[in-house]
This record gives C-alpha cells, sequence and structure tokens, in this order.
C-alpha cells in the first residue's frame, strides 16, 4: 500500500469516527430517538462488557476452552455472582481474583 493511500485511509477512518461521535454529541435533542430504540441503547454497556470479557475468560493459549480445567470460567462465575448480589465493582475484582488464584494454588 501507497504511502498516500495508507494516509487517505487515515483520512477517511477519522471523518468516519468524528461523524459517528457528533451524531450522538451534536445532533443530542435534535433528533427524536423512537421508544425501541431508546431501551435497545440502554443495552449497549452489557453488551461491550460481555464482548470484551468472554474472550479473555475463555481464551486460553490459542485457543478457545470451555473445559472444566479452565480455572477462570469458575472465577468468572463467581465474580459475575458477586456483581449481581453486590453491585460493588471492587469487591467483585476482588471475588473474582481471589477465586483465581485459590483455584491456582490448590488445583
Amino acid at each position: 500500500m501507497s504511502d498516500l493511500a495508507l494516509w487517505g485511509l487515515f483520512v477517511a477512518v477519522s471523518l468516519g469516527t468524528f461523524a459517528l461521535r457528533f451524531s450522538f454529541i451534536g445532533l443530542h435533542g435534535r433528533l427524536h430517538i423512537p421508544p425501541i430504540f431508546k431501551r435497545a441503547l440502554a443495552y449497549v454497556p452489557a453488551s461491550v462488557l460481555a464482548a470484551l470479557v468472554l474472550p479473555a475468560v475463555t481464551l486460553t493459549g490459542t485457543e478457545h476452552s470451555f473445559t472444566i480445567d479452565n480455572l477462570r470460567i469458575p472465577a468468572a462465575a463467581v465474580a459475575a455472582l458477586v456483581a449481581w448480589k453486590s453491585h460493588n465493582t471492587l469487591l467483585t475484582l476482588a471475588a473474582g481474583m481471589g477465586t483465581l488464584w485459590l483455584l491456582h494454588m490448590f488445583l
């Protein structure tokens, strides 16, 4: 790829990113969003978090591992339970990491 084509790609991606962000910030209040889309947007943070966490939990080495010897899965389950019950981020992190460390020590 030539330098000119690469810089053109950078400019195009930058303009696209700016346009997407401007559509939410600059046009706020001017556009009417239907209630069904407002309800759907409430689930975006949870879905993004799940998309970030699931590969980190299941990816061991170069392959996905949904097996019993993947100790990250029970640690993530404990962290999810603590998060659901306590709504406390620090307690969730401590419970998940503590569970993972205990499983590594004893298994």
